[in-house]
């Protein structure tokens, strides 16, 4: 018997099977006492909640782009073009709805972190044209 990591035993797995067996099978709630069901999704819930926002919905904002890219590309992938920041969002498994908005930015463009990024993609998806972003000033040489 391989147990592994397990924290419950078999027992203990076979039960909680069995109880979970109605309300998969069903699809809905088994329970007899309405106060032992789970809370639904709440109206003001961030739509993350649901699922991985998708930019090119109509009703994402830049702020739940930005939260999706950055759980995603992390502080380490800026500053950086599209493609880089493609081959990230691969790599760490992003979903397609997230990729390819990105894959649709001009390939000239850099951006320094995920709120350029994700004002861009917005913009993008919302039929405006991807403004590229804007170089930081030289700095000036010193006396």
């Amino acid at each position: 018997m391989e147990r592994g990591s397990n924290r419950l035993s078999a027992h203990r797995d076979e039960e909680m099977k069995h109880e979970l067996q109605g309300l998969l099978r069903s699809g809905h709630s088994t329970r007899v006492e309405e106060w032992n069901d789970p809370e639904p999704v709440a109206d003001d819930d961030p739509p993350v909640a649901g699922g991985p926002v998708r930019p090119d919905a109509g009703s994402a904002s830049v702020a739940a782009v930005r939260l999706e890219l950055a759980r995603n590309l992390g502080r380490t992938s800026f500053p950086a073009g599209p493609r880089e920041l493609v081959g990230v969002l691969r790599d760490q498994y992003a979903s397609d709805a997230l990729v390819e908005p990105v894959e649709r930015l001009p390939e000239k463009a850099r951006y320094a972190n995920a709120q350029e990024l994700a004002e861009a993609v917005v913009r993008s998806a919302s039929g405006a044209p991807a403004a590229e972003p804007q170089e930081p000033p030289a700095p000036a040489p010193e006396a």
